[in-house]
Parts: structure tokens; sequence; C-alpha cells
């Protein structure tokens, strides 16, 4: 390739295919762009979608008017939509988010009505009676029903949002690393690694890179460094439970400070696992600590007394993409466009953690206002 060569020009330049990329990518596909969707990984969705409880969120913790409670309660009605519509396999179980004590039961009542301010307008209040009539096992002094809370197959999800993006003429180019871009007349250039370096030209450039947004919105050159947040990592690991557990609906804590608590979910084919836990950390590092059960186990029996012991083994863990730090407030979703920064055609999308996978399509149809 010859130095300064162009080789591809097209409208759109989608970073990060993920749950998110790939519904950005869609939606620009299907509003008449041309798109190429790049990837650093080997495939789809090898990060943060691929590491995650695979909860459809009902929009309940959010503070108001925040872009999270916004975007989740879209983007939980769209998401019930789209797979009912393409045949993506998911289940309506409904959860209970529990009190284990009298402050946890002041914290679920201040939830409750959080949630109603958020649009979350099929919550109900059960005293611990009540709970245990959907849930025996349970131990509580009170819960919050939330019927419209559910789980998906993520990596069906993502094959459907790639399928669509393709038949509207969208390309994907895994093992594509963005090097560096650099902002033009009409648009930007990037600079393409891989087995086959190449140099794209666009006229729009979204981020969605999850744990490396921040990182490649760097590499931006003509981006002002003010509008590139810091990045934290905070680390949650997951561990399966062995058996069959006596449980048909999600049962989350009262949350904590940095997350949901470490809740029970369950997967399609019925298996529960429990997590994620909250651990900052420095790096990227997937291995799960077999001795952080420990914690599981006191966490769980708070709510679930009858957890045996030795019934827990390390399944996985995820990194949370976070742009505030262990000392500081939740932040919310971050989506800077030409609007913040005064870059056209740039749309960067930082701290998508929980519930970005709930809100993808919403997260989609808010960066097409952006760019608009």
């Amino acid at each position: 390739m010859r130095a300064g060569q162009v080789d591809v020009d097209v409208d759109s330049v989608v970073v990060g295919a993920g749950v998110v990329g790939l519904a950005v990518a869609r939606a620009l596909a299907m509003s008449g762009r041309e798109v190429v969707l790049v990837e650093a990984g080997a495939g789809i969705g090898v990060g943060i979608s691929s590491r995650n409880s695979e909860v459809i969120h009902a929009g309940i913790y959010y503070p108001g008017g925040s872009l999270k409670a916004q975007l989740c309660v879209e983007g939980k009605q769209r998401l019930y939509a789209f797979c009912e519509e393409r045949g993506v396999r998911y289940q309506r179980l409904g959860k209970l988010i529990v009190a284990s004590d009298d402050a946890q039961r002041l914290a679920l009542q201040a939830l409750l009505g959080q949630g109603r301010r958020n649009g979350v307008d099929d919550l109900q209040w059960l005293d611990a009676d009540q709970a245990r009539e959907l849930e025996p096992a349970l131990s509580c002094v009170a819960a919050l029903w939330s019927p419209s809370t559910g789980i998906v197959d993520a990596h069906g999800l993502m094959l459907a949002l790639q399928a669509d993006a393709e038949a509207r003429g969208a390309s994907l180019a895994f093992q594509t690393p963005l090097l560096s871009a650099r902002c033009i007349e009409q648009g930007f250039e990037l600079h393409m690694g891989g087995a086959e370096p190449m140099t794209l030209s666009c006229r729009e450039l979204i981020n969605c890179a999850g744990l490396s947004a921040p990182q490649v919105a760097s590499q931006i050159e003509g981006l002002s460094s003010q509008h590139v947040p810091v990045a934290h990592l905070c680390k949650g690991s997951y561990f399966s439970f062995s058996g069959r557990a006596p449980f048909r609906h999600l049962v989350y804590p009262a949350p904590e400070s940095a997350g949901l608590g470490v809740h029970m979910t369950l997967d399609l084919g019925g298996q529960a696992r429990f997590g994620p836990d909250v651990e900052w950390v420095d790096e990227v590092d997937y291995r799960v600590a077999p001795h952080r059960a420990d914690v599981f186990y006191q966490a769980i029996r708070r709510y679930w007394p009858g957890l045996p012991d030795h019934s827990l083994q390390p399944a996985y863990s995820g990194i949370r993409p976070k742009i505030s730090g262990p000392n500081d407030p939740a932040a919310d979703f971050r989506i800077s466009g030409p609007t913040e920064h005064g870059v056209p055609g740039l749309v960067n999308l930082f701290g998508i953690e929980s519930p970005g996978l709930t809100s993808c399509l919403a997260l989609a149809g808010h960066v097409l206002k952006q760019l608009a």
C-alpha cells in the first residue's frame, strides 16, 4: 500500500462489534448509509457483550432523567419486540429485589419510587410472605417484584443484529484494530492494522469500543483530550451452582454502590449462576480466583440460607468499562457527539456498562440523533 493511499471511502465506520456496535451499525445501514464495522477481535461480542448476566433490565436503579434510565426503559421495550420478531431466545422471568433487614427495606422503598419515576410502572411491593409465595426458599423482610425483567440469549441477539446490518449492506472486518485516525476536510482518515493494513476514509466515525473506547478516542487526531474520560476497570466474577437451584425467577439483593450486588440469575436452560462481585483492577484479566467464593457464600446466604457448602464453582468474569472511580458517584452513559466536542460526524460512547445490553437498540437510535 502506498503511503497516504486511501483504500476505501464509505459513509460510516463503527469501531467495536459488541452488541452496541452491532446495533449502531444496523441502525446506520437501515438509514441508507454505507457502513463498515471494524473489530480488533476475531469475531462479534468477544469482550463485554459475552461476559455479563444476559439480563434484560427494567430500568429501576438509575437516576431520574439519566441516559441510563431513559434508554433502559425504551431499550427494554424495543429489545423484547426485536427478539419476538427475529426469533431470538428470551424469557420474561421477572425479578425479586430483596431486603434482608430494615435498613435494606428503606433502600427498597426508595428504589420503588425511583423505578416509578423512571417509568417502570409494573413494580409491586411484596411483604416477606408474599415474596415466599413466589420463591419459598427465599429469606427476606420485603421485596420488590419486577415482572418485566428477563433474560436473553446475548449471542443470538448479536447474530440477529449482524444479520440485519449485513442484509442492508454493512461490511464487517475482524482482527482489524484502529491504529490512528485524523480529521480531514470531509470526515476522517483511519489507519487500520491487522493482516492486511488499510486506510479508510469516512464521513462519520462512531466509537463503540467498550473497554477500549477511551483509548480509541485518544487516537483521533483533532479531538481534544479534554473530551476523553479516564478509563476505570471494575471486574465482576461469576460462580456457577452445581445442581438445580430452587428458584424460578431472578433474585437480586438491595444494590451496592458499584454494582447490583451478588445476584442469582438463570440462563435459558434454567441453570443458576451467581455474581458479579466488585473488584477494581488495573488490567484486563478474566481469570476467576476460586477464593472469592468465600464472599459469595456469605452474600448469597443473606437471601438464600439453604445454599449448600461447596456448591459454587468459578465460571467466568467480565470487566465493567467505568468512567468513574471507586470513590466517585456512578457515572451515566456518556454519548459524546459533535455538540459536545465540536468534531462533525464523530460520536464516542463511553462508560457503556449495564444496562448497555438492554439499551442497545435505544443507544443506536440516540447515536443517529447525535449525527443528525
